[in-house]
């Protein structure tokens, strides 16, 4: 299973382990338990502190734990973990095996200390790249308290589970047999959704914090550049965000940063988060923003509250809340969103296999998903409100050369359809002829763009009918002391190097204007 290469950067990291680890696997006849038994033979000889044992009576099969010796750790695979589920993998291991996780004493403190008992059941698959922050996070969990077990079960080994439970979308998690959440998840927002005093907690640590000189709202590229410009100027400097990564978050390939030849959107994420927290700036992910309240008078702090009724302030404020997938706003999308729906081919593509599907866009986005998909299913449907598709020509012509696609343009969804449980079709209608079709599907797409994460901010300042945040060539808004960047502005292509290097200007003007502006005094 494992190549020479690999065999020797694991033996690399096994080095780490502290305590002997054992795993036991629940085998049965099907090719891919035989799979399993292989890996497993691969890893044991790489550190003499692992066991493997196939004697396990899991009802799962095939399917192996990972505990250490004399413990009864929650942690296991129902899976092969390979592809973005090998770090998953090596982590579990080093975790298991005593290596400390990377994890404020804070964090570990409240996942030892949950009540109550905690059953986890993460739906995956091998080429979902936002399925191992979920997977991770609840393994760790589940090394730090023995009432918490969790399993990472791959939907294309376990497709009666799948059908089952009517799952269409990945990372779908299932707490003690009841849904839980679906969509990357990171550790902060598991542990606010188990733990019902954690957000009170927060609230009171946050209320204590001084005001920064500059607070960023938001942790993609361009709230991650403004932040290390700010902090490298000598200035207090906070971040507070919902996650890091912003878009890059939900990007497979990014090949287009210049000096990085290529990488993938959770690995530029991760490098995002990494190199900000390697300066002097007050980060605080998990929290949501719901409103920014202007500073009454120039050197004076500007507010921004959160949705745990935190406050933080700052003498001046960046926003950097980027944009979200757009909705194509038709009957029976939000009714059936995970159950059909989907926004993430890259994710999502493997659970629609020797299926049809739909995909509604035709831009850049549009027909690269129609083009990957087609690769797994049986048919790619795409739909383009307009005459022509958006897209680049190569990547037009390319799909146009995919035998299992047809291509409707002119063509305006009005409705996606469904049994009452997962989709069945969709609906669109000809805006040349007016005639109306019905095409049967068991999934459906959505790439059409983004839409900026302004909400909050309506008649706070300046939005353009687009709802983006009117900002000027210093990225200063209509609002003094409030400046904005990256994809949440007007600045014209959206693109992860526009928006670093809006996030850097935004900084130095920020850092400009309070040079230039007296603080209130008192």
């Amino acid at each position: 299973m494992l190549d020479a290469n690999l065999k020797t950067q694991l033996k690399a990291y096994l080095e780490r382990l502290q305590q002997p680890i054992e795993l036991v696997a629940s085998l049965d006849d099907r090719p891919a338990s035989a799979e399993m038994r292989a890996l497993l033979e691969d890893i044991a000889p790489l550190s003499a502190l692992i066991s493997v044992r196939y004697d396990g009576n899991d009802a799962r099969r095939p399917s192996f734990s990972i505990s250490r010796a004399g413990a009864d750790m929650g942690v296991r695979f129902a899976a092969i973990p390979m592809g973005h589920e090998f770090t998953s993998l090596v982590l579990a291991l080093l975790q298991a095996g005593g290596h400390p996780p990377k994890l404020d004493a804070d964090t570990i403190a409240q996942i030892q200390g949950l009540e109550g008992d905690f059953v986890f059941e993460t739906y995956m698959s091998l080429t979902c790249h936002n399925c191992p922050d979920v997977v991770q996070a609840l393994n760790l969990m589940a090394v730090l308290n023995p009432r918490v077990r969790h399993v990472a079960i791959d939907g294309g080994l376990f497709k009666a589970e799948v059908d089952a439970r009517q799952i269409m979308a990945v990372p779908t998690v299932f707490l003690n047999g009841q849904p839980f959440g679906s969509g990357r998840m990171e550790i902060g927002e598991i542990l606010a959704k188990v733990d019902t005093g954690a957000a009170a907690r927060d609230a009171a640590k946050l209320a204590k914090k001084e005001p920064y000189e500059v607070l960023i709202v938001g942790g993609g590229p361009a709230g991650a550049a403004a932040a290390i410009y700010a902090a490298r100027k000598g200035i207090r400097t906070g971040i507070v965000a919902e996650r890091f990564g912003g878009q890059t978050l939900d990007t497979l390939a990014i090949e287009n940063f210049v000096s990085v030849m290529e990488t993938e959107g959770p690995k530029f994420a991760a490098a995002l988060e990494a190199h900000v927290r390697a300066y002097a700036v007050d980060v605080n992910v998990g929290q949501q923003v719901q409103a920014v309240v202007p500073a009454p008078q120039p050197g004076a702090h500007a507010t921004v509250k959160l949705a745990n009724g935190a406050e933080l302030k700052g003498r001046t404020v960046i926003l950097a809340t980027g944009a979200r997938w757009r909705n194509v706003n038709v009957p029976g999308e939000q009714e059936y969103k995970t159950r059909g729906v989907a926004y993430c081919p890259h994710c999502d593509g493997p659970l629609f296999k020797g299926k049809k599907v739909a995909v509604i866009g035709g831009g850049n986005s549009g027909v690269e998903a129609a083009i990957d998909l087609a690769g797994v299913v049986e048919h790619v449907t795409l739909i383009e409100f307009l005459d022509q598709l958006k897209a680049d020509a190569v990547l037009v012509d390319k799909l146009k050369s995919l035998p299992n696609v047809t291509i409707h343009t002119n063509a305006q969804t009005t409705e996606i359809t469904g049994d009452g449980q997962k989709v069945n079709g969709l609906r669109y209608k000809d805006r040349v002829s007016g005639a109306e079709h019905h095409v049967e599907l068991a999934g459906v797409f959505v790439q059409i763009g983004l839409v900026p994460n302004t909400e909050f901010l309506k008649g706070t300042l300046e939005l353009s009918r687009f709802g983006e945040i009117v900002i000027d060539p210093k990225c200063a808004t209509s609002v003094p002391g409030i400046f904005a960047a990256g994809d949440v502005t007007t600045v014209p292509y959206k693109q992860i190097i526009i928006a670093t290097g809006e996030g850097a200007k935004a900084a130095l003007s920020a850092f400009d204007y309070l040079i230039r502006t007296p603080a209130e005094q008192g």
